[in-house]
């Protein structure tokens, strides 16, 4: 059960003023009914949609399992949904992310790559950093064979503002070991994010 929204915290009193001054200043009324509550709900949903600074993403890959009859060919959750925000206007951007690894001699529950990916995707971010975020994460506590890494996401600050492409779609990689170093795993990496990609 989430903790209850303390309007009295000051805060969260302060975090409301400021969005209370942010509607003034584009030239709306802070006091009409429609926006009564709405520094409240502004601040609540910012609390979730950058709850990843209240939490260490790498936590969800130090659970691994060992008794996997000696695995160690590729691994991959594909069109896992990010859902983030620009750290250069606080727009949203969205997409998928493919993620594997090759496993040398361990492996992670699937649900924990999800977790991953979500832990760093609710904080303020650029895709690429992103991206090298969820590779170093996996590079350093699974120690694989090989990691890859693939976004593919739209960016509203570029889709409707600005230049104004709303089908742009921005891709980003990050590849080390086996998936930089033998072809053919590279080759059956792309092959699979091709059939299941955006």
């Amino acid at each position: 059960m989430p903790n209850e929204f303390d309007v009295n915290d000051p805060k969260n009193k302060e975090a409301m003023a400021h969005v209370k001054a942010l509607l003034a200043h584009f030239g709306e009324d802070p006091e009409r009914e429609g926006l009564l509550e709405t520094p409240k709900r502004v601040v609540k949903a910012f609390e979730e949609y950058f709850s990843g600074y209240k939490e260490d993403p790498s936590e969800h890959l130090k659970k691994t399992f060992e008794e996997v009859e000696g695995y160690d060919e590729l691994v991959m959750v594909s069109d896992i949904d990010v859902h983030s925000h620009c750290e250069h206007h606080l727009a949203p951007f969205f997409g998928k992310a493919h993620v594997a690894y090759i496993p040398n001699g361990k492996v992670v529950g699937l649900s924990k790559l999800g977790r991953l990916v979500d832990g760093f995707a609710k904080r303020l971010q650029v895709q690429e950093k992103l991206t090298m975020q969820v590779h170093n994460a996996m590079e350093e506590v699974l120690q694989p064979a090989g990691v890859a890494v693939i976004l593919q996401c739209k960016h509203s600050c570029m889709c409707y503002r600005g230049v104004k492409k709303p089908d742009a779609v921005t891709t980003t990689s990050k590849l080390s070991g086996a998936f930089l170093n033998n072809p053919s795993s590279r080759l059956e990496l792309f092959q699979l994010i091709h059939n299941h990609g955006l």
